[in-house]
């Protein structure tokens, strides 16, 4: 019986691979026999996980890249190309904050640095159309292909604090919406445009706003435990399953969507 979530032998590209998110999904691809190229700006850390790829008897590579930089991302297809002869998949899950995009309690809208807003919005938005632009190209050719952006709770209501990050995600889910429906209506039906909206997860960029220097919950923790009927934040693994689901064959009639994998979250009212 064939296996609808079989991806041996796809070639998955992961923008952000280094992230604590990204790290866990190459990991879990590659278990499953996909081809994954990890692009990120930390060369060591991606080196490393390349290195424990490949001893657990997977097959992955590391490039250096800037999702804003489109020569750069040039360069990348290039050197995936040459290796692997195609791309299957992209994951956009490059993104981040910035201190000076968020608004803290004691703050106004006036604190507010425009600056940094900018560059929130650049680094999630941007750094998704732009990934997307030169690896879609090689999906066209071989008229198939699977991308998955990464959009967030932010997108669904607007979480307090949060005010560039939050714009800028859900300016993530507009766009897979807009390039389902014109990649199809222009390409075909084999190349397929979704998003994945994790609830929390605890990672770099919010570690110190959700928890303490002792490990306990901060208050804003607290209160995203109350929110999620799970009762707990989520584990980085605990998205691999989605993601498998949205580049293989399983959702082959799957586009435009959000997939929300939040622990209750977004369901959950007072």
């Amino acid at each position: 019986m064939k296996n609808l979530f079989d991806i041996k032998g796809q070639v998955v590209v992961i923008t952000g691979g280094t992230g604590v998110l990204g790290k866990a999904i190459a990991i879990h691809l590659a278990e499953e026999g996909a081809k994954v190229v990890i692009l990120g700006r930390k060369a060591e850390v991606g080196n490393a996980l390349v290195n424990e790829i490949k001893q657990k008897g997977g097959e992955a590579m590391f490039l250096t890249t800037d999702v804003m930089n489109r020569n750069a991302l040039e360069q990348n297809l290039t050197d995936i190309l040459a290796t692997y002869g195609r791309v299957d998949a992209l994951l956009n899950a490059a993104g981040g904050n910035m201190p000076g995009a968020t608004i803290a309690p004691t703050g106004t809208f006036f604190d507010l640095k425009v600056e940094e807003f900018q560059k929130v919005l650049e680094l999630n938005l941007l750094g998704t159309v732009l990934p997307t632009q030169v690896f879609l190209k090689p999906m066209v050719n071989q008229k198939k292909g699977a991308i998955v952006n990464f959009s967030s709770m932010a997108a669904f209501r607007p979480l307090t604090r949060v005010c560039g990050y939050a714009a800028a995600k859900a300016g993530i889910s507009n766009f897979t919406a807009y390039m389902a429906t014109e990649v199809a209506k222009k390409f075909g039906e084999g190349i397929r445009v979704n998003a994945i909206a994790p609830g929390f997860f605890l990672t770099e960029q919010n570690r110190s706003l959700l928890t303490n220097p002792d490990g306990t919950w901060t208050e804003r923790g607290q209160d995203v435990i109350r929110q999620t009927p799970f009762g707990r934040m989520g584990r980085a693994e605990e998205l691999c399953g989605t993601i498998q689901y949205l580049i293989s064959e399983a959702s082959s009639f799957v586009t435009g969507t959000v997939a929300i994998v939040d622990g209750g979250f977004n369901a959950f009212a007072m």
